[in-house]
């Protein structure tokens, strides 16, 4: 059973969210596969991912919902959505159009590199 405002109850049975109903988003460029960002999606924010095409979010700093690009215009064009094994997480593959982080650098990673001890 499904409403408009609603997730279809396959794909919210599945679903293991947080204390705070939320689950991971990764998201990935499409074409190159590189991880762009992580984010936080709850119910209305993946099935508005999933029925407008457009990225959507949960802040929790903001404790709101945000499309991505809403005020930067860096907009993230929705390719496809897969839910991984355990139902806390979707992988979002997008067209990312502009920087993918509020830093202005292209993925959220960029130049954030930790050094690990023991590598050659």
């Amino acid at each position: 059973m499904e409403t408009p405002s609603s997730l279809p109850i396959e794909v919210a049975e599945r679903l293991s969210r947080d204390p705070a109903g939320l689950i991971a988003a990764v998201v990935q460029q499409y074409d190159t596969k590189e991880v762009l960002m992580l984010a936080w999606m709850n119910d209305e924010a993946l099935r508005l991912t999933l029925t407008t095409g457009r990225a959507t979010y949960f802040s929790r700093s903001r404790d709101r919902l945000w499309v991505k690009g809403e005020t930067s215009g860096n907009t993230q064009h929705v390719k496809s959505v897969a839910l991984d094994c355990d139902g806390d997480a979707v992988l979002v593959l997008v067209d990312q159009v502009g920087p993918a982080c509020h830093t202005g650098t292209d993925t959220c990673f960029t130049g954030r590199e930790l050094s690990v001890v023991g590598t050659s």
